[in-house]
């Protein structure tokens, strides 16, 4: 989506990240670390967002009038705080309805060592196949921990974050119980 910014020249397209940060100062997350914060404890299960991306895509969101900043000192060092505009909701709202290809972009070490783990002696395999269980049985944990938030947020009219929240946790229980029918099978 081209985006016009104040000055009305065009922008480009805001790539995913952009959004992101959109919908996380949208979520109430104010400064650049903040975003950073909410992400840590919310997305990055599947889908994470360095500081790299955070502070231009805040300078390209605030130029095309999709957030409006201001300074705000906190301390010694200068800070900068941001609300979303109107046309940054509508523009998050346009990003969300679009219709298109959703891939599915898995990246898990963990499941590539299984897959090429027949290069390993059986009690070697079973290992890494435990290990990988219990990573997302530490996740499920993990999530668990961020429920409290998600219902927090749900109670002000954000029911999604949980429902995100739950699909993570169905996943990670999905692994253990496939490992642990794998083990079983292999002991």
């Amino acid at each position: 989506m081209a985006i016009a910014t104040r000055a009305g020249s065009r922008d480009a397209e805001l790539s995913t990240p952009a959004y992101v940060v959109l919908g996380m100062v949208r979520l109430g997350a104010r400064s650049g670390y903040e975003i950073k914060q909410a992400v840590d404890q919310s997305i990055r299960f599947f889908w994470t967002i360095s500081q790299v991306q955070i502070y231009p895509s805040l300078a390209k969101l605030e130029r095309a009038g999709l957030i409006s900043g201001r300074s705000e000192p906190q301390g010694r060092r200068p800070r900068r705080v941001y609300e979303i505009t109107k046309a940054g909701v509508t523009a998050l709202e346009g990003w969300v309805r679009r219709p298109g290809d959703m891939p599915f972009e898995l990246r898990d070490i963990g499941l590539v060592k299984l897959f090429f783990a027949d290069v390993l002696e059986t009690t070697d395999a079973l290992e890494l196949v435990q290990a990988v269980r219990r990573r997302s049985e530490e996740r499920v944990e993990l999530l668990r921990l961020i429920e409290p938030t998600a219902h927090d947020a749900e109670a002000v009219g954000d029911v999604y974050p949980l429902l995100t929240l739950r699909i993570g946790i169905r996943f990670h229980e999905a692994m253990i119980d496939v490992c642990h029918e794998f083990e079983t099978r292999f002991r």
